[in-house]
């Protein structure tokens, strides 16, 4: 029996609702109150930029996480593009800041739950903390129904909230409407940066979804688009009900704008709202932010304790609790601390994204084949980071402070722990091979990536994959005449196929005097049957300056020999069939001509789309 692996149970509406509920907390509940006082009415521009820049990051994930859906998020894709020292920076400090911001949530409970009932906050903050990592360890399943109902309860109020609102606006709130200066709605925009954070989680759990490749990417955009667009709508009602006066430093904004228009049953309404939405960040928090301990662990980077996975339950327990007794921990933490540490991380694991994408295309690793592509490369990726950039600058020394003392900890983490068990090959290495020509890799990154895509596309390998895998394979450097290159299959083939070298010669070049078996300018399939029974192989070959098949075919430069017995005339024609719907992707030839070895042009077959056979 294989070890337990995490379960594939989360769709695209469990998707949207993990990132969705992750962004209607705290950003929404209690953000604005404290922004506004920074930025005054220009918040909204604030927002904006945030969900902006935000936008860059989600893309750059979609497309890395279409590539690589694997436990980890956004640490397993730094890990393969940069090295595992920058990775287990990554990893440490996202997987820190999502449960800082599952702790901001439970604390952010407080000014909402005095509203309605006098208790202790933080004993309910624990005993709620408790609950949600008990229904983690349970099943993502039945956490991602919980995230269900509480995203659709949220998305009604915050709608209801902004129609009943918006006709009771004062548009004199909105005459100063920068009142700040310009510069603290740049400032303002990374301070509520975390709000956007939500969308961060998605990638981490994208080895538990159902056709990842697609639903990630989807659900991430889809939750970033609805969430940004509710933020602004909502903000501009709370601003345009209150005023500075009201909503400076308010603690529960969106209840006090509802007392306005809605009186003190609409204040309760949205204080409940208000809870539900912190119980929801909890949950999800929990939920992506223990995948993160799990990939670090399966990397060597923290002990195997931490990658179990429950045999009964499909979930990596261990790592769970670990992520509830850090939430604990912090929910002594002051809110402001909690605030801005999660910003900058968040924002600092975007900028890695962005950078992440430019490495993993520019190094040119063939097995990099994401399902979602960024649009507009690299320009996306190149604002996101200069953003991302100018907002820790803008943010102040506190916070560069914090970045410091964060990154710190994870070398620290990594040098004493990590760096003698870790070997993984990164996609930077494939990078500065290229520019310098030197050799740096054994291309393992190029094994790991074929090994994820075949889980991806749920490729259950048939006979055709063995052969291949199997089968020799040509690279010719110089051009060839054709009677030269038949000679140099017949060496390879006679011997595993139990006949002469020379009368497998004269058997291809007979089939090739009968009529060309060139398909194209650019590819040649012969194939042939011999006598015996029993045998059948493939040979692949590749020559850059092209074989000459003919007067008028003289450039081919991929060929696909098959030679098999009759007894194995039905796998022949299905091998023919295979390899027709595989030369026929539009970028074959562009792969096949740019492929660096043997094993690169091997796995442009191997995964290469075809319907297999059963």
């Amino acid at each position: 029996m294989g070890k337990p692996k995490l379960a594939r149970k989360l769709n695209l509406i469990d998707i949207f609702c993990v990132a969705s509920g992750a962004m209607i907390s705290s950003g929404i509940f209690i953000l604005p109150g404290l922004a506004h006082g920074r930025a005054g009415p220009a918040v909204i521009v604030s927002y904006f930029l945030a969900g902006l820049l935000a936008l860059t990051g989600v893309l750059s994930q979609a497309e890395l996480v279409s590539a690589m859906p694997k436990a980890g998020g956004t640490y397993f894709y730094v890990t393969r593009s940069m090295g595992p020292a920058v990775g287990t920076i990554d990893g440490f400090l996202t997987w820190f800041s999502l449960c800082l911001k599952s702790a901001f949530a439970l604390v952010g409970m407080a000014a909402f739950s005095n509203i309605l009932f006098d208790f202790n906050i933080q004993a309910v903050a624990i005993a709620l903390c408790l609950i949600f990592v008990a229904i983690n360890i349970l099943g993502i399943k039945e956490a991602g129904r919980i995230q269900i109902a509480l995203v659709v309860t949220l998305l009604g109020l915050m709608i209801l909230y902004v129609v009943l609102g918006i006709p009771n606006i004062q548009v004199e709130y909105f005459k100063d409407f920068a009142s700040k200066g310009i510069p603290a709605v740049f400032s303002t925009a990374g301070f509520v940066f975390v709000s956007f954070g939500g969308v961060l989680k998605i990638a981490s759990i994208a080895e538990e979804v159902e056709q990842p490749d697609r639903v990630v990417p989807l659900g991430m955009i889809l939750a970033l688009g609805v969430v940004g667009i509710l933020y602004i709508l909502v903000i501009y009602v709370t601003s345009g009900v209150l005023g500075a006066s009201s909503l400076d430093r308010s603690l529960t904004p969106l209840s006090d704008g509802a007392f306005v228009f809605m009186g003190q049953g609409g204040m309760i309404l949205l204080s409940i709202a208000a809870i539900f939405a912190f119980v929801s960040t909890a949950n999800s928090g929990i939920m992506a932010a223990s995948r993160y301990p799990l990939a670090l662990s399966r990397d060597g980077l923290l002990p195997d304790t931490f990658k179990k996975i429950n045999s009964k339950y499909q979930t990596p327990h261990m790592s769970i609790l670990l992520t509830g007794t850090v939430m604990i921990v912090s929910l002594f933490f002051t809110l402001d601390i909690l605030v801005e540490a999660a910003s900058t991380v968040l924002i600092m694991t975007y900028l890695f994204s962005c950078l992440a994408v430019i490495i993993m295309r520019q190094s040119g690793v063939q097995n990099y084949r994401p399902r979602f592509r960024s649009p507009i490369y690299p320009f996306p990726q190149i604002a996101g980071m200069l953003g991302c950039g100018f907002l820790l600058f803008e943010m102040g020394a506190e916070v560069l402070i914090i970045v410091f003392i964060l990154i710190s900890l994870a070398i620290t983490a990594y040098l004493i722990y990590g760096r003698r068990r870790v070997k993984e090959e990164y996609a930077l290495l494939y990078l500065i091979e290229k520019i310098t020509a030197k050799e740096l890799t054994t291309h393992s990154l190029e094994d790991e990536l074929k090994g994820i895509i075949r889980e991806r596309d749920k490729i259950q390998k048939d006979r055709f994959d063995e052969l291949i895998e199997k089968s020799h394979i040509l690279d010719l450097k110089k051009k060839p005449d054709l009677q030269e290159f038949f000679r140099l299959t017949a060496e390879k083939l006679s011997r595993p196929l139990g006949i002469s070298k020379e009368r497998l010669y004269q058997l291809l070049i007979e089939r090739e005097k009968e009529s060309t078996t060139a398909i194209n300018p650019d590819i040649a399939i012969p194939h042939i049957i011999i006598e015996g029974e029993k045998h059948f192989d493939i040979l692949l070959a590749r020559c850059k300056e092209g074989i000459n098949f003919g007067e008028d075919i003289s450039g081919i430069k991929a060929v696909f020999v098959l030679v098999g017995t009759r007894d194995q005339r039905n796998f022949h024609l299905r091998a023919l069939a295979s390899i027709a719907q595989i030369i026929s992707a539009k970028d074959f030839m562009t792969r096949w001509m740019r492929a660096k070895n043997i094993e690169n042009l091997r796995d442009i077959v191997l995964l290469g789309e075809r319907r297999r056979q059963t």
